[in-house]
């Protein structure tokens, strides 16, 4: 009993630990492994599991087997003790000590692992003994712990202080009803120790053999498992890109292979969705370019003298854009701030706008306040306001005296400075009722002496060299088709 009680313990101590180890490699883990991959990660967990598994099976095997080899020489050595008992009842009561001393010796001289074998009468005394010396001595039948009591009175005990004994085992001597002594025999642990040693190395053996079964099994377990996910995450990768090309690969049958099949389904889905949504997005695109393009030439109708003003300041603009080398998004975006850069005029009286004069102060003023008005104008509406800036601060000056708000140098934002390029040219080109146009020559000769002062020298620069390349008048009428 006291056996089986060490080892549920041994066994609980086992399972605890590696209970125990496996949530410190849980919580514990270095960063690189909780990072590493998923095949990696797959492969270290089933390793660690099937070893712990193989490890506790391989102390439950080695415990159960020590157990039965210990029982085994336990009961080989009773069986000894008591094959001498039945013979030595006779000679012990005829005091025959040559019999009583060929069966010690027979016993010992056949049993290596037994370091004595003795005959003591009722009272101990030690009447044959196979280390001579102790004969007539007292023997202590009754030292040690009791390890194990037959019916018939039969004693095991494991000896406190082993010197060669392990355990010592006494047999009672009894004939025609009488208790005449004991045989008292010792057996020692090198049987035992190996048989443990040549247990615990197939043991072993078992073990290296599952660990490495484990190993190769946790690879295939890993590639099986990650193929189906690495496509996935492919096709993931490519769906979130909008690059979605061909189906993926389905590599089985299961619940990955029904994921991926339903990936496939709903990635065709999505591609096809999103070609539609491009499409009406493209229309919607067109639709709303061609609805600025009429605001802005509807502004520029109520004077006849600026028609189609904005278109052209648009062309212009977008030569120094390309040229700085600005996206094709952007670029967009800035045809359409030329368009609306002029959308305050909306609300300057005609008084003031078509007047064949010059301007007063207080009209002036007023005509100044344009840039306000749109600004304003385009705050009424969330997805215009991003053409506000350039709508605004397109009469700013480089050296900080333009208006409204006096920005100066790179303070004034770049659609705007770019906007003041066309816009100044295409203005003093264009007749006006209380002057004639300059010429383009004389035009950029002007454009050139003020820059640095109300343009940003580098983008005089680029228009310059531009104007060169491109006149007005041979300009393409879709300015798309300089993007």
């Amino acid at each position: 009993m006291a056996g089986q009680h060490t080892f549920a313990r041994r066994i609980d101590t086992c399972v605890r630990g590696f209970s125990r180890f496996v949530r410190s490699a849980l919580f514990l883990l270095p960063e690189k492994i909780r990072s590493a991959s998923l095949r990696f990660k797959i492969a270290f967990f089933t390793i660690i599991l099937l070893t712990g598994t193989s490890l506790i099976l391989c102390l439950m095997t080695i415990q159960i087997m020590n157990n039965y080899i210990l029982n085994e020489i336990i009961k080989r050595g009773e069986s000894v003790g008591k094959s001498i008992a039945a013979s030595a009842g006779y000679s012990l009561l005829s005091r025959d000590l040559l019999g009583l001393d060929t069966l010690v010796f027979k016993a010992k001289s056949s049993n290596s692992d037994m370091p004595y074998v003795a005959i003591v009468d009722a009272n101990t005394k030690v009447i044959v003994h196979s280390d001579t010396p102790m004969i007539g001595e007292t023997m202590h039948i009754t030292r040690g712990r009791l390890f194990r009591e037959s019916g018939d009175g039969t004693t095991v005990r494991e000896l406190p202080n082993p010197s060669d004994a392990v355990f010592e085992i006494s047999c009672p001597i009894v004939f025609m009803d009488k208790a005449l002594g004991n045989v008292v025999l010792g057996m020692n642990r090198s049987v035992l120790i190996e048989a443990q040693r040549k247990v615990a190395d197939r043991v072993l053996i078992i073990f290296a053999i599952i660990a490495l079964l484990g190993v190769f099994a946790s690879s295939l377990l890993a590639s099986f498992l990650i193929k189906p996910i690495r496509e996935l995450s492919a096709g993931v990768d490519e769906l979130k890109s909008g690059t979605t090309k061909k189906r993926l690969r389905i590599f089985s049958r299961d619940e990955l292979g029904n994921l991926t099949r339903n990936f496939n389904e709903m990635s065709a889905q999505i591609a096809d969705q999103r070609e539609k949504l491009g499409k009406y997005a493209h229309d919607l695109e067109d639709a709303y370019v061609s609805i600025v393009k009429v605001v802005a030439a509807a502004i520029d109708a109520r004077d006849s003298y600026t028609h189609g003003h904005s278109a052209r300041v648009a062309r212009l603009s977008l030569l120094i854009g390309k040229e700085i080398g600005l996206s094709r998004d952007e670029l967009a975006e800035l045809e359409i701030a030329c368009l609306f850069h002029d959308v305050g005029k909306i609300k300057t009286p005609d008084s003031i706008l078509l007047k064949p004069d010059k301007l007063s102060p207080a009209e002036y003023q007023e005509m100044m306040s344009h840039v306000e008005h749109g600004a304003s104008i385009l705050s009424r509406a969330p997805s215009l306001a991003k053409y506000i800036p350039s709508t605004r601060h397109h009469h700013e000056w480089h050296n900080g005296k333009g208006y409204p708000d006096g920005l100066a140098g790179d303070d004034i934002p770049l659609f705007a400075a770019i906007i003041a390029v066309g816009d100044t040219f295409d203005a003093m080109t264009s007749d006006r009722p209380y002057r004639k146009a300059l010429s383009e020559e004389e035009a950029l000769k002007e454009i050139t002496r003020m820059s640095g002062i109300q343009f940003r020298p580098d983008l005089v620069r680029v228009f310059i060299e531009q104007m060169e390349k491109h006149r007005v008048h041979k300009m393409p009428q879709s300015v798309l088709k300089l993007v």
